[in-house]
C-alpha cells in the first residue's frame, strides 16, 4: 500500500514516507480557455491543489464547471494556457510528445464513462492489451491479466466480449485495464455516469479498495453525493476556480 516504507533491521536506517516524496499531483495556478476575444470561454481560472499519495480524492462541479479539462490536463491528454502540473514529481509541461505518451503508458491510468471497451475481443484480452502494446511476455501477461480479473470480481467472465457483460461487469473490466500498467495514478471521469446507483456505489466501492490494494492515488469526477462519501477528499470546481478544499 502507499504509505510508508521502513528499512528493516537494527542499524537506525531511516523510515522513508511517501509525504517527503511530495504529493503525487500539484497543480499550480492553472489556466485554460477554449475561443478568443468576447466569445472565449474560461474552463479552468486559476486552480491549485495538490493530491497526496494512496489517496482516493473526487472532485466535484456541475455540468461546465471544467472537470474534464481539469482531468485532462491532470493526465497530460491536454496542456494548460498557463500554470504548473507535477506527476510524481515531474513537470508535466516539460514533456515532448514521446515523454507525455510515456507518462500516459507507465504512470497513468485512465478511466472513462463510455467504458471505451474494444467489442471483439474478450474481457481478458481488452486488459491485456495495454500490457501488448509494453510487448510485455505473454506468459507475464497472463498471469497480471488473471490477477486483475480477479481483484475485480471478473474471473469468471474472462471469456466474454463487453456485449455479452452488464454495464457494471464492463466498468470493471474498464479499471482492470487501466491498472494493467501499475499506474502510479488513476484518473476517472465520471465512472459510474452511465450505471444505475447501486452498480454505481459498487464500483466506486472497488476504486476505493484498489487505491488500498494496489497503492495508487486516484483522481475521480463524480456528481453523486453518496459516491463522495468513499473520497479520502473532496475538491468542487464552479465556473472553473477551485470553491472548496
Amino acid at each position: 500500500m502507499g504509505g510508508s516504507t521502513a528499512a528493516a533491521g537494527t542499524s537506525g536506517a531511516a523510515v522513508v514516507d511517501d509525504r517527503a516524496r511530495g504529493p503525487m499531483v500539484r497543480a499550480v495556478d492553472l489556466h485554460r480557455s477554449y475561443g478568443s476575444g468576447t466569445g472565449a470561454v474560461h474552463a479552468l481560472r486559476g486552480v491549485s491543489f495538490e493530491i497526496p499519495r494512496g489517496q482516493l480524492v473526487a472532485l466535484k462541479g456541475r455540468s461546465g464547471s471544467g472537470k474534464t479539462t481539469l482531468l485532462n490536463l491532470v493526465g497530460g491528454l491536454d496542456a494548460p494556457d498557463g500554470g504548473r502540473i507535477d506527476i510524481d514529481g515531474t513537470d508535466i509541461g516539460g514533456l515532448d510528445e514521446s515523454g507525455l505518451l510515456e507518462l500516459r503508458r507507465d504512470r497513468v491510468g485512465f478511466i472513462f464513462q463510455s467504458f471505451g471497451l474494444i467489442p471483439i475481443l474478450t474481457a481478458a484480452e481488452n486488459v491485456g492489451v495495454p500490457l501488448r502494446l509494453r510487448r510485455t511476455p505473454a506468459r507475464e501477461r497472463e498471469e497480471r491479466v488473471a490477477l486483475l480479473l480477479e481483484l475485480v470480481g471478473l474471473a469468471e467472465h474472462a471469456a466474454q466480449r463487453p456485449t455479452e457483460l452488464s454495464g457494471g461487469q464492463q466498468q470493471r473490466v474498464a479499471i482492470a485495464r487501466a491498472l494493467a500498467n501499475r499506474p502510479a495514478l488513476l484518473i476517472a471521469d465520471e465512472p459510474t455516469g452511465q450505471l444505475d446507483a447501486e452498480t454505481g456505489l459498487s464500483v466506486m466501492e472497488l476504486l476505493r479498495a484498489i487505491v488500498r490494494a494496489e497503492g495508487v492515488t486516484a483522481f475521480v469526477a463524480t456528481h453523486d453525493a453518496q459516491l463522495l462519501d468513499l473520497a479520502d477528499r473532496v475538491l468542487e470546481l464552479s465556473d472553473g476556480e477551485i470553491v472548496e478544499r
